[in-house]
């Protein structure tokens, strides 16, 4: 087979599917679980991109996909980053066409998308000149992909493979990602192609929960792990070549992953809950819980984007922030357009009096949400 495994991971699959039913039982708040996803997005889209070295942050990210990029983000990053997004909705709204097939035209549509339809990187079509992968710090080779000449085949192999085998979507997403990477078959893009194409892999496979498609924000934590995965190919591309350490490493990274993010969505929903609370004894409205989550995290606000969030008026979104600003939620800073509006004097004060027993700081809060979810998932079981 092209690049064999041992498929010795029934453990972890049964944890997954236990996970994915568990998550979808899960009933979220409107507000809080579209919120969720936005965040969950920016976070995979600016882990997947920094690893290729465009310098995002999630703050950034977040404000590029509202269409309100900060000035510092020049306009080729901002296309990255649009472009990844854009290549994650794609697969996305591809996940449910019965009639979708691994193929070519599939990869190469992903890596035209990933990279913002850029012809100077060489979006939309496989690379036609050799290429290597080289250690970032050193400058050194450190793999050979195989030559110009056998990628159209390869890709194609590849894909028949993904197709025919009746693999679990954690196993196929895992081998997928390896396979494309060891083909390396475009100039720009292979990683993060080869990302996005994993978590289709999840979509097709009934894993929606953001926790089972947003690996890229794991890996983004954990690049050691991710790189030294890929030593399993060798020095040179060998299609022999036992990629069963990367496979292992990647379904269990999905496991990691689901488990903090399910903790995660518990917490932070309820901080969202209290901040709703918090807004409601103020008399302000509920959808400023949008900023204040923001803020809570100590993520800057603009009025643009605060009106991509809340899917209101210019007016409305400026009139909100002033009275959050009025209330010491948040506390604006500059002038007319450039205006910013930071976490306010009362904010963390307000949040811990909602809670009790709780010091004013972000820190200290989300240790006490997380413990009391752990209280009540314990007294759940």
């Amino acid at each position: 087979m092209f690049l064999p495994f041992e498929n010795r991971f029934a453990a972890q699959q049964l944890e997954l599917d236990l996970w994915a039913r568990r998550l979808d039982e899960r009933v979220l708040s409107r507000r809080w679980g579209g919120r969720l996803r936005r965040a969950l997005e920016a976070e995979a889209v600016a882990a997947s991109t920094s690893m290729e070295g465009v310098p995002v942050t999630v703050a950034d990210t977040l404000k590029i996909l509202a269409g309100d990029p900060p000035d510092a983000i020049d306009e080729h990053d901002r296309a990255l980053v649009t472009g990844y997004r854009d290549a994650m909705a794609y697969v996305q709204r591809r996940a449910d066409d019965g009639n979708l097939l691994w193929n070519r035209e599939l990869v190469v549509g992903v890596q035209d998308r990933v990279l913002g339809g850029s012809l100077g990187m060489g979006a939309g079509r496989l690379r036609d000149g050799a290429a290597w992968v080289s250690d970032d710090a050193t400058g050194d080779v450190v793999f050979a992909p195989p030559d110009v000449e056998r990628v159209p085949g390869l890709v194609d192999e590849l894909c028949e493979l993904a197709e025919a085998h009746d693999w679990h979507p954690a196993v196929r997403s895992a081998w997928l990602h390896v396979a494309l990477a060891a083909v390396h078959p475009f100039r720009d893009g292979n990683g993060r192609t080869a990302r996005v194409l994993a978590s289709l892999a999840m979509y097709r496979g009934g894993f929606r929960h953001p926790a089972f498609t947003s690996l890229e924000e794991w890996w983004g934590k954990h690049p050691r792990v991710y790189y030294d995965a890929f030593a399993c190919l060798g020095s040179t591309f060998d299609r022999r070549a036992d990629v069963t350490p990367f496979v292992q490493a990647h379904v269990d990274a999905q496991l990691r992953q689901v488990r903090s993010l399910a903790l995660r969505q518990r917490v932070e929903g309820r901080l969202w809950t209290v901040i709703e609370n918090v807004l409601v004894d103020l008399d302000l409205p509920a959808r400023l819980a949008n900023a204040l989550y923001d803020s809570f995290f100590d993520r800057d606000v603009t009025t643009g984007y605060y009106r991509d969030l809340i899917s209101l008026s210019v007016p409305t979104a400026r009139n909100d922030l002033a009275a959050a600003s009025a209330a010491g939620l948040v506390a604006a800073d500059g002038r007319t357009r450039g205006r910013r509006y930071l976490r306010g004097p009362r904010l963390l004060d307000l949040v811990a009096g909602e809670l009790g027993g709780v010091a004013p700081d972000a820190h200290a809060i989300l240790v006490e949400l997380t413990r009391r979810t752990a209280d009540s998932a314990a007294s759940e079981r």
